[in-house]
């Protein structure tokens, strides 16, 4: 079965940067969309940016000229440089695959676990 599987999270000072990692393995026969969304304390978790096919990159407008989505087709990974960041951007961030497990399967959403982001006020 796929999974997604999150790294780099961690503490950093408001203005500063940092680097989320989502590596996918498993069974996959193709992916449609790999992105990432993320959820602060007593909120509902919200999109922030995604590859919406091979081409086509969105950002939420919260994050639009401070995070910079990037993906390796090739080693199934997503990447999110923050930077610029703030307090408004704590919380746990989790990595999503739209994927086909085999060819053909209904595409799934699969994902991580997700990793925290703490931006001190």
């Amino acid at each position: 079965q796929p999974q997604v599987v999150e790294s780099g999270g961690g503490l950093v000072q408001a203005g500063g940067s940092l680097r989320l990692s989502c590596a996918a393995s498993g069974r996959i026969f193709a992916i449609n969309t790999m992105g990432w969304f993320r959820q602060a304390p007593g909120k509902q978790r919200e999109w922030v940016a995604d590859f919406t096919n091979t081409v086509v990159i969105d950002y939420a407008d919260s994050v639009k000229g401070r995070f910079t989505i990037s993906r390796d087709n090739a080693k199934n990974t997503v990447d999110l440089q923050m930077n610029n960041l703030k307090p408004e951007d704590t919380g746990v961030y989790y990595c999503r695959m739209n994927a086909h497990e085999g060819q053909y399967s209904v595409p799934r959403n699969y994902w991580g676990q997700g990793t925290q982001v703490t931006v001190p006020s």
